[in-house]
């Protein structure tokens, strides 16, 4: 005989973990829910506006017990509750259950509930920014009332409500309005507003500055450079038809397949003579626009694979910076550099060596966390050279930043990186300090490593040497960096 199943109906991420905080108390396994949006039917995004700010809970109840949930997970399954799936409380649910018994894999990639989790929150993060990029303001002309702008989008995931403050912070006093196909949002100036969904014509107004960035969208079109398919490859598809430039571009593709191409430059320029340079074609390519924030980049696959990437940390003018190899599965999941086993090891070595962890600046040579299934674990996988050059981008901008007198690189990827040398191997620079870019290097172990390395003796003499080549950076930054102490 079946379980009675128990009915559970939420309006939002609130209801929902109030809710699932009650059944949790109560031990009510996920097979004993079925989880439904007020009035029995649909899914709860689907008939339902968001409100600002959040509903007002009802009568209190008695207070039930706390429940040791993290703010890391709390705020995953908050944001995963914007994916829009038929079954996304019930599965939140589950993967809540799973951590109070102990699970604590299930905010792992390498496990199958933790790999979906992950995924539906980065593509509800996706889908953010995608809305931030993409949403297009008409304005009112002068006169016709409020809002002064108007936009229409249509999300794949409910972000409305964080779209929508993004850009109240963002814009003032001015007045809005975002209009989607299940609901919309009007911003007064001084606060937001939920109201029933609009019809799409609602948005089309005519807007005179649009005309202006039209007649600039074309003339800054380069036929003699046209790629179509990496032009929608950077821009998906569902996007095009709500852009107002998306109209001029076949018309100026078709333009430059009938010969456009031919007289895409100066006519002045094909005549001039000269010497021909020779130049290997890498070389010869246009400097690519680089990622403004790690969280866009996209230099090379790892960020496939990672739950995020891992920026330094630490005293921006520290006049020490340590550099490691890469992530780790803690790193990767709470977002901080050397927080697991191998941050404890490294905390150690440097209370023994004297040097303040506050003090100095810590990061690593690549920032996304390279790694491979073994059973239900993530197991780390040493960084390919592609990589290491590819993440270099972002080391330069940290030294450039930070201007560190010594750098102190912990394995032998990280000397790699931070030497430009591929073939630059550790024991060859072990030995004594070495300057470099107007700086001075330290290499030693990866605190890693030192808790792989069998045998308590080998492992003693691999701290002791990283406790001695922190104390020799303490001792060069205090000289000014400029010589090596005696």
């Amino acid at each position: 005989m079946d379980e009675p199943c128990e009915l559970v109906a939420v309006a939002d991420f609130d209801g929902w973990r109030a809710a699932a905080r009650d059944l949790i108390v109560r031990r009510v396994p996920p097979g004993s829910v079925q989880w439904m949006a007020p009035g029995g039917g649909g899914d709860l995004f689907a008939s339902a506006s968001p409100e600002f700010p959040p509903s007002v809970p009802g009568p209190a109840a008695a207070p039930l017990p706390a429940l040791r949930v993290p703010r890391e997970l709390m705020a995953l399954l908050q944001t995963a509750s914007c994916y829009r799936a038929g079954d996304r409380w019930a599965f939140l649910y589950k993967v809540l259950w799973r951590w109070q018994q102990g699970q604590q894999e299930v905010m792992s990639m390498a496990d199958e509930d933790g790999n979906r989790l992950q995924t539906m929150a980065r593509a509800v993060r996706r889908e953010e920014h995608d809305m931030h990029a993409y949403l297009r303001f008409r304005e009112r002309p002068a006169g016709e009332g409020a809002p002064r702008f108007v936009a229409w989008f249509e999300p794949a995931h409910d972000v409305l409500p964080q779209v929508a403050q993004h850009f109240a912070d963002r814009m003032g006093r001015a007045t809005w309005l975002i209009a989607t196909p299940d609901a919309t949002v009007v911003w007064d100036g001084a606060a937001l507003h939920a109201t029933g969904a609009l019809a799409r014509s609602a948005a089309d107004i005519e807007d005179a500055g649009e005309a202006l960035w039209l007649t600039y969208y074309r003339s800054i079109f380069n036929p003699a450079r046209l790629n179509p398919d990496v032009m929608h490859s950077h821009v998906r598809a569902r996007f095009w038809k709500n852009m107002p430039e998306a109209a001029l571009v076949p018309e100026m593709v078709s333009q430059a397949a009938a010969g456009a191409r031919r007289v895409g430059q100066a006519s002045a320029v094909g005549r001039r003579s000269g010497t021909t340079i020779p130049i290997a074609p890498e070389k010869a390519q246009p400097e690519r626009q680089q990622p403004h924030t790690l969280d866009e980049c996209r230099r090379c696959e790892l960020w496939e694979h990672a739950t995020q990437a891992v920026p330094g940390e630490g005293d921006r003018k520290a006049r020490i910076m340590l550099v490691g190899e890469q992530p780790g599965d803690q790193e990767d999941l709470q977002g901080h550099p050397f927080v697991g086993p191998a941050g404890a090891l490294l905390d150690s070595a440097l209370a023994q060596a004297g040097v303040k962890r506050d003090s100095v600046y810590i990061t690593n040579a690549v920032k996304h966390f390279k790694w491979e299934p073994r059973g239900k674990r993530r197991l780390h996988k040493t960084p390919a050279q592609k990589e290491i050059l590819a993440c270099r981008y972002w080391l330069e901008g940290e030294l450039e930043q930070v201007a560190p007198q010594v750098v102190v690189a912990l394995g032998s990827t990280a000397l790699k990186a931070v030497l430009e040398d591929s073939y630059a191997a550790l024991k060859d620079y072990m030995d004594a300090p070495m300057q470099h870019a107007g700086r001075w290097i330290i290499a030693t172990y990866h605190p890693a490593y030192i808790l792989r390395v069998p045998g308590a003796a080998e492992k003693a003499r691999a701290l002791a040497a990283m406790v001695e080549a922190l104390r020799t950076a303490q001792a060069l930054a205090e000289h000014g960096g400029l010589r090596a102490p005696r």
